[in-house]
């Protein structure tokens, strides 16, 4: 799933980074196609229109930095939205202070580890 998601998000960025410098079109082209490529790989409905809206609105507002490239600066701001819905870059520490038992959640694709841990 996640090499689906991988080749869609680079194929996507693959056709904006050519462009020198990118209209209103040419993001919201592409915030639909990253919309289709998180879609397809079963990301909640909800959280994917609230990412596009978060994208969109940092690709075609004032924060663009004018000294990098437009589609860099595209890909850096889908980057650090899929951070932000991922839980972002600090690790949430583990509470083992529960009352016994204390219930852990391991998620993972197939061969991944999940049993061997």
């Amino acid at each position: 799933m996640f090499e689906a998601l991988n080749e869609r998000l680079t194929g996507v960025f693959d056709r904006i980074t050519g462009r020198g410098a990118l209209s209103e079109k040419d993001v919201s082209e592409a915030m639909r196609e990253v919309r289709v490529a998180l879609l397809e790989a079963d990301v909640a409905l909800p959280v994917v229109k609230d990412f596009i809206a978060f994208a969109t609105e940092r690709a075609t507002g004032e924060d663009v930095i004018r000294s990098v490239k437009p589609a860099d600066q595209v890909v850096k701001i889908v980057y650090d939205g899929l951070v932000e819905m991922l839980g972002g870059e600090e690790p949430t520490p583990i509470n083992l202070n529960a009352t016994p038992p204390a219930v852990i959640l391991m998620a993972g694709l197939q061969g991944s580890g999940k049993t061997t841990t």
